[in-house]
């Protein structure tokens, strides 16, 4: 069988996920044929790593306006989509119309136009669109959607979901691109498309009616006197303010960050160590949102991003009982690593209440690999052998457009106060 043929654009933290699985685990049926991005000294350090690491020889380079060029050069098969939420729709559409497939990380885009527009693409060129929620495949969020499946609670009538992210991986988004809500449709789109897709996938369910509250609480300039900040700097970087202060990122620290960023500073003028009490915020680190589901489940869903601990609690209630889960997770900063809680047990559990029994813990498998094991097996779907999977965990592009259109719509809401129709931004019955 020939291999499939890819190449990637957008080469900064999350692609390395992509672009070493498909050299290594994948390589015999899987081929990278070039890299395309704004930043050369990027794409450089990626050739490097996958000459270092893996003996493969540099691939050829493309800047971003050689996009189209690239695709006609590298005849690839398919498309990666690694790069700034905002532009995902830009290259999704253009390499489809130039014959490729495309896989994207999520989000799948920022908003309901970008959205429609995509969409329309599929249908024009008959093009396949895979979007990446690893968290499907994390084997506790598989074994949700299993109990659910099972009829265990029966029907599902509620869910509470609570998602903490903590003061490590949480401060993060507000260090860089990700504060610019134009760049990633804030945390409701970039973050919480992981969280809306679960519950869409549990539930086998579309979201209807979206109401959302929120605001900038702890980061930002105009809360940095409350947070005991008396020295402000705009970036870590050569900043003696930054020294002292634990929500700083220090470049110049760790070895990857350094090459994919600082050395690469002088390309394109990215700091992807700003101040989280900077100017320029205009993301929400505090969110609360209430979903009405086509199958009137109802859905209540919070967002901390500032909190001591790492993970979420997620309670479903249905007409036979109920499912309480509890996951302490790792906390990271994106492309710098990944760094245990410390002092804090990682811990899974999943308790089924009966409603007229006795509760009981449901086993489950621990994954190896990132997103609770959800990573590698994500990523076997994509570039390994087809199998069937009687959960369904694959995400088509009409999952990608269902998940974003929660949070576009929460967005739409903590702007106006009032509640969104998910129909009214886009049709996709």
């Amino acid at each position: 069988m020939a291999k499939r043929r890819y190449a990637q654009i957008g080469i900064g933290g999350r692609a390395r996920f992509f672009y070493e699985a498909v050299v290594s685990d994948f390589k015999e049926t899987s081929e990278l044929v070039a890299f395309c991005d704004i930043n050369q000294t990027r794409m450089d350090y990626a050739n490097k790593v996958l000459k270092e690491e893996y003996n493969v020889e540099p691939l050829p380079t493309y800047k971003h306006t050689e996009f189209e060029k690239m695709i006609k050069e590298q005849k690839p098969d398919a498309i990666i989509v690694t790069t700034v939420d905002r532009t995902h729709h830009t290259y999704i559409i253009k390499a489809m119309e130039l014959g490729c497939d495309v896989i994207t990380e999520k989000p799948m885009t920022v908003d309901e136009e970008k959205a429609e527009e995509i969409l329309e693409a599929i249908e024009r060129t008959g093009k396949e669109l895979r979007v990446t929620f690893n968290y499907r495949y994390a084997p506790h969020n598989t074994k949700i959607r299993e109990l659910i499946m099972n009829d265990t609670i029966g029907d599902v009538t509620s869910v509470h979901f609570e998602w903490l992210l903590n003061t490590e991986h949480g401060a993060d988004y507000f260090r860089r691109w990700h504060r610019d809500k134009r760049n990633s449709g804030g945390l409701l789109v970039h973050k919480s498309t992981h969280h809306f897709d679960l519950v869409n996938f549990w539930l086998g369910a579309k979201p209807k009616t979206v109401y959302a509250m929120g605001d900038l609480m702890f980061y930002g300039r105009e809360n940095a006197e409350q947070r005991g900040v008396t020295e402000f700097y705009h970036r870590a970087y050569g900043s003696e303010a930054a020294k002292n202060d634990p929500f700083a990122l220090h470049l110049d620290e760790k070895e990857r960050l350094k090459a994919m960023y600082l050395d690469a500073e002088k390309e394109d003028g990215y700091y992807r160590d700003q101040s989280v009490f900077g100017e320029g915020i205009n993301i929400e680190d505090t969110m609360g949102v209430l979903v009405k589901y086509d199958n009137k489940a109802v859905l209540t869903y919070s967002l901390n991003a500032y909190m001591p601990w790492e993970g979420f609690k997620v309670n479903i209630n249905g007409t036979k009982g109920r499912i309480q889960v509890s996951v302490v997770e790792r906390t990271y900063v994106n492309a710098g690593g990944n760094a245990d809680l410390e002092g804090a047990l990682k811990q899974k559990s999943i308790i089924v209440y009966p409603m007229f029994g006795e509760p009981y813990e449901v086993e489950i498998v621990e994954g190896k690999g990132g997103h609770g094991g959800g990573d590698p097996l994500l990523l076997s779907d994509i570039f390994g052998e087809p199998k069937d999977d009687p959960f369904n965990r694959a995400a088509s592009h009409i999952d990608g457009a269902m998940s974003i259109l929660t949070g576009i719509a929460g967005n739409k809401s903590l702007a106006t106060g009032q509640a969104i129709q998910i129909d009214d931004l886009l049709d996709l019955r």
